[in-house]
């Protein structure tokens, strides 16, 4: 039995409650927040603060805090001989982020971060798709990855430099951009960046557009706070035809549905049905990528092989990204 603690139980800190509680391997010891919480696990020892939740009887813990003190609290644990899973962002920065990497290496531990979309099952399907090579060579991919905002979205902490860092590309559009480096394989250089706050009276962007290469492959990212609904939509076109991955989902369902389309190109007519291939449609119902997640860091800790998805090196490629494209439109600013 794997002993968990928590450290920030928000609305992070609670999903993963929820899985360590649905994994026969796992129980939850202990748990940390400032403010007001309340555990499902009425065992759990609350902790009045970090410190003090690092000196329970512990073999890892989930860091699901406010970006501020990630890279903080993750580098504290490591150093007590404590396996790290992190809620992205890893770091305000990269520079902080260089940082952990050490405390990992010194430390020998398990770290690992929670992209979870890459393990939801259209982005899986995708990949295997993809990695085939049967769709040829990718040509140009496109992003779309909104919020509907809220009528206090202002009040929100991830609207709050010394909070978050950053706005809506630190909270989201890095989730896309991890999804370009997972996909295809490869990292991409900013060629454009315009980053802007259109709407809300925050002091972070509510509005990124992006432009990246990589060789000849051209990538757009568009992360919205202004979309006024959850979208998310992933186009990728390649020699041979194209994958789109349409809606996500989540507990709300508010991106939902979640469809794979996979098309091939068609030259052979060149009247009415010209431009106009056949899709197929994949639906999918299930989103498992949470507990996928967990379930691939304690393979790590039992096998004592390295993390799959969410490496220190998946972390800090796509803060550097994000970093790079702050720094590009003008827009970035110390954290």
């Amino acid at each position: 039995m794997i002993k968990f603690a928590i450290a920030g139980f928000g609305k992070m800190g609670k999903i993963r409650e929820a899985s360590i509680i649905e994994n026969a391997n796992t129980c939850l010891v202990a748990a940390y927040e400032s403010g007001e919480y309340d555990p499902v696990t009425k065992a759990v020892i609350k902790c009045s603060s970090f410190d003090e939740l690092l000196e329970q009887d512990i073999d890892a813990l989930f860091v699901c805090a406010f970006n501020n003190v990630a890279a903080q609290y993750t580098i504290k644990a490591l150093n007590k001989g404590i396996h790290v899973f992190c809620e992205k962002p890893p770091a305000r920065d990269c520079q902080e982020l260089a940082l952990v990497l050490k405390a990992e290496e010194e430390s020998g531990l398990t770290l690992k971060y929670g992209f979870n979309h890459r393990l939801h099952y259209s982005v899986q399907q995708a990949k295997k798709i993809i990695d085939s090579g049967e769709m040829g060579k990718p040509l140009w991919i496109r992003g779309v990855y909104g919020k509907a905002g809220s009528i206090d979205y202002h009040k929100n902490w991830r609207n709050y430099k010394q909070y978050s860092s950053g706005g809506i590309l630190m909270d989201q559009g890095i989730h896309m951009l991890d999804l370009f480096h997972f996909l295809l394989d490869r990292k991409f250089d900013v060629i454009s960046s315009q980053l802007s706050t259109s709407f809300w009276d925050i002091e972070v962007e509510d509005n990124a557009f992006v432009t990246l290469q990589s060789d000849q492959l051209i990538a757009t990212l568009h992360s919205s706070a202004t979309q006024w609904r959850h979208k998310f939509l992933l186009e990728m076109c390649f020699e041979n035809g194209f994958i789109n991955l349409d809606g996500i989902l989540s507990d709300s369902r508010s991106y939902a549905p979640e469809t794979l389309v996979l098309a091939k190109r068609e030259f052979e007519d060149i009247t009415f049905a010209m431009g106009k291939p056949v899709e197929n449609v994949i639906w999918f119902e299930n989103d498992d990528s949470w507990k996928l997640e967990l379930e691939e860091f304690i393979t790590a800790l039992q096998s004592g092989k390295p993390v799959v998805n969410g490496t220190s090196q998946d972390a800090f490629n796509v803060l550097s990204l994000v970093e790079n494209i702050y720094q590009q439109s003008g827009f970035y600013h110390e954290a």
